[in-house]
């Protein structure tokens, strides 16, 4: 009986194994790419923008990415050489500044 479970207890433990690595295998294949296809160019109040992530270039990509999450729930990518977009993250990095403070 004992060698039952011990071989049970392994098939649970291979499948919990590969499932694993499946789930990250997919989250590192996704990660490795530019986030952003095309950006958004018409300028919008930043009131619509209830989050906003910067992400820098690297390996992953070689361009800077501005990911905004408007109050909809819709996902924008804006240019990060717009004059507009650069004035809206100075707004984000002060509120986070007081926020911090």
């Amino acid at each position: 009986m004992t060698s039952k479970l011990a071989v049970a207890l392994l098939a649970v433990f291979l499948l919990s194994a590969v499932l694993c690595e499946a789930a990250v295998l997919t989250r590192v294949s996704s990660e490795l790419r530019c986030q952003c296809i095309k950006t958004h160019s018409t300028p919008f109040h930043p009131k619509y923008i209830k989050e906003l992530r910067v992400i820098d270039s690297g390996p992953h990509c070689e361009n800077s990415e501005i990911i905004v999450k408007l109050v909809n729930g819709k996902e924008v990518c804006l240019d990060p050489k717009e004059d507009w977009v650069q004035r809206i993250v100075q707004i984000f990095l002060k509120k986070a500044e007081k926020q911090a403070a």
